[in-house]
């Protein structure tokens, strides 16, 4: 992306989009591209050439686990994620973020339930209890 087509699409949205994200996404960045890196592991780019607001995690699973954790001690409980390609980057959030984060599906948590503290006496005779 040339500087010229960054500066053509800033001026696009900030003209045709009565966005108050847009604006403040623009304000962090002015167009820069040395103006990117936001906060650690906070990349802006994602707005330079593409409209709404939005800004990227990037870093390995450890940096970006570290930053939601983060997120999570000032009181966020709730972040959206998306990613390019879509469900390539679903899959890979699953596979690399969630077991970092204790997240995983109801089964993953029953295997390890069942592979790891599987005890008739502690769980009483046959019923097994998948933790949360």
């Amino acid at each position: 992306v040339t500087d010229a087509q960054i500066e053509n699409a800033q001026a696009r949205f900030l003209t045709q989009m009565d966005s108050v994200g847009q604006r403040r996404m623009a304000q962090l960045h002015g167009g820069r591209r040395d103006r990117l890196v936001v906060s650690p592991n906070l990349w802006a780019g994602v707005g330079l050439v593409r409209g709404g607001a939005g800004t990227a995690l990037v870093g390995t699973p450890e940096q970006i686990t570290e930053r939601i954790r983060e997120y999570q001690a000032i009181g966020i409980d709730t972040i959206i994620g998306s990613g390019y390609p879509h469900l390539e980057e679903a899959y890979r959030v699953a596979e690399l973020l969630f077991p970092k984060l204790g997240l995983g599906t109801r089964r993953q948590r029953a295997h390890e339930n069942i592979a790891n503290e599987f005890s008739v006496g502690f769980h009483g005779a046959g019923r097994l209890q998948a933790s949360s």
